[in-house]
């Protein structure tokens, strides 16, 4: 059975940096795509960047561009989300996903299969 794992969310002030980490298992996950999205109170669910299975193709939402960076280490089957310059409005609470079959688009969360719990970031003021 497929499990997703985030962890490292918190309290940080604006301009400082986290970075969440998700623990995958059940399967061997080197060979897909794997996104992270986040959801603030009363939004939908927001795409913020997606890694390929290699970690040489990513792309990344408007909103986090230049700030955030997406890596994995397939040894650890871990995905990571480096969090720079940190806004209040970056406060949500961040999911990762892995898209075992194709279908719909990468950016979407209709592209994924299977969602962690979520880990709640929080940037104040």
């Amino acid at each position: 059975q497929v499990q997703l794992v985030e962890s490292g969310g918190g309290l940080v002030q604006a301009g400082g940096s986290l970075r969440l980490s998700c623990a995958a298992s059940g399967r061997t996950f080197s060979s897909y795509f794997m996104g992270w999205f986040r959801q603030a109170p009363g939004k939908e669910r927001e795409f913020v960047a997606w890694i390929s299975g290699s970690g040489l193709t990513t792309q990344y939402g408007n909103s986090v561009k230049g700030r955030f960076t997406i890596s994995r280490d397939n040894a650890k089957n871990t995905v990571y989300l480096q969090m720079n310059s940190l806004e209040p409005e970056d406060t949500a609470v961040y999911y990762c996903a892995v898209r075992i079959r194709s279908h719909g688009s990468y950016s979407s969360t209709g592209g994924y299969d299977y969602w962690g719990q979520g880990t709640q970031v929080t940037v104040s003021s």
